[in-house]
């Protein structure tokens, strides 16, 4: 949730005059992201293959149904800000060079959907069509993993580019001569997200099994709403920063899931990013003890919580962001939110997947946030046609669009992490009768 008052949103009301002056979005740059070790996707014996001069080398062997999509920045067209793609599924590999198509494109960003100057939501999605049909590689790529490993393909998209890149909503044309539906690749299939972790290892997600515990949380007052999730569950919640940071690194019980509900600041440079009432760097000098012992499962409700930025005002070329900074902690994945969470519409999609992912304790959070899109999309129907920008009196039809922005608030939700973690929490029935002990 954005530390600035809420407002309309600017396209509300909007008269046909008022948009042709304005013109149309296009499409430019974004946001990007940093790593940990490998455990069930482990390397094999060979020459690592890195990609592009970069320190890392994901040359791994990954085990059946698993696959990676590296994207790193690269120099486009005229010195332009640009991106290389390189996945690898067992024997099917992608290489893509930077190149006039995949340059940064902050048009197609759902960080842009709140902001007052940002974009309309059906222009958003139109620029991600746009975007995705410009990527014919990627999406042969996509089609034969798909088509190789159906419902089993476990998809790791590690994307150190802090671009903002909205991959859970790159569009795949149906494909009939293999049986594929068309869609959004989040809605598709499970994607998970990975971001280089900036401690001594490098590689992918390693395996840490479940989340299992209780709930450790903290709520600002403002989101107080949220604690109603966790009634069925043994949880601690603070309304206060200090003692919520001095339980992280103290509490003495198992800790399923570690909650924040509570205003979120982003801006171009480390300081300006915030929860809650601490900066980036506050944060980043707590201890945060219980997430290395318990591998908890962190979920951040809090405005642009999953966006990341370029560190070299402080003198690293690293992409530093809330989400790095709790795997790095010891967190067992994270959940995020690629943009603004103000609105009480986009708030109650929040609690609606927490609650799902919270209620399905054997299955894995990108399997439960993967359900979660498609539901989205079978509600707005079919996206072939996307409501007009403009009615037939020439307002905008805010209508429409706010059928639009719902459908993309689905798909804001990212999670980084391993794609078989799962989250088990105790009940507070369960809890209650283990605190009283056997017999009493």
């Amino acid at each position: 949730m954005a530390t600035e008052p809420q407002r309309a949103p600017r396209w509300l009301g909007e008269t046909r005059t008022a948009v042709l002056r304005r013109g149309l979005p296009g499409l430019k740059a974004a946001a990007r992201r940093p790593v940990v070790r490998t455990g069930q996707m482990r390397r094999v014996q060979e020459p690592p293959a890195g990609l592009g001069g970069t320190e890392t080398h994901p040359g791994a062997r990954l085990e059946d149904g698993f696959a990676v999509l590296r994207v790193l920045r690269g120099e486009g067209p005229g010195g332009a800000q640009g991106y290389r793609l390189r996945g690898w599924c067992g024997d099917l590999t992608l290489t893509c060079a930077p190149g006039p198509t995949r340059l940064a494109a902050p048009g197609i960003s759902l960080a842009t959907l709140r902001r007052d100057d940002g974009e309309y939501p059906s222009e958003v999605l139109h620029g991600i069509r746009l975007w995705s049909s410009n990527q014919p590689e990627l999406t042969h790529w996509l089609d034969r993993i798909r088509a190789r490993h159906g419902d089993e393909l476990r998809l790791v998209v590690w994307d150190d580019t802090g671009f903002d890149l909205p991959w859970e909503l790159f569009w795949l044309p149906e494909d009939p001569a293999r049986g594929l539906p068309g869609g959004p690749l989040g809605a598709l299939t499970v994607v998970s997200r990975w971001t280089t972790v900036r401690d001594l290892s490098h590689g992918l997600p390693r395996e840490t099994g479940g989340c299992r515990g209780r709930v450790l949380g903290y709520l600002h007052r403002d989101m107080a709403d949220d604690g109603h999730v966790f009634a069925p569950y043994a949880h601690k919640l603070h309304g206060r920063m200090t003692p919520f940071l001095h339980d992280l690194d103290t509490h003495p019980d198992t800790t399923g899931l570690v909650y924040l509900g509570c205003h979120g600041g982003y801006g171009d440079t480390v300081p300006r990013l915030t929860l809650g009432d601490r900066t980036w760097a506050e944060l980043n000098g707590e201890a945060m003890t219980v997430l290395l012992r318990d591998r908890s499962l962190v979920c951040l409700n809090a405005c642009d919580s999953g966006r990341f930025v370029t560190n070299r005002a402080q003198g690293e070329e690293a992409l530093r962001g809330f989400a790095e900074l709790f795997l790095r902690k010891g967190a067992g994945g994270c959940l995020v939110t690629a943009g603004k969470v103000g609105d009480e519409e986009a708030r109650t999609l929040v609690r609606e997947l927490v609650r799902e992912v919270a209620a399905h304790p054997h299955r894995s959070v990108p399997q439960t946030l993967r359900a979660f899109r498609a539901r989205a999309l079978a509600e707005f129907g079919s996206p072939a046609r996307l409501p007009s920008l403009l009615d037939d009196t020439g307002r905008i039809d805010g209508t429409g669009q706010k059928r639009v922005l719902r459908l993309l608030y689905a798909f804001m939700f990212h999670y980084y992490g391993h794609p078989r973690t799962t989250l088990g929490l105790i009940s507070a029935a369960g809890a209650r009768h283990t605190e009283a002990g056997p017999g009493r």
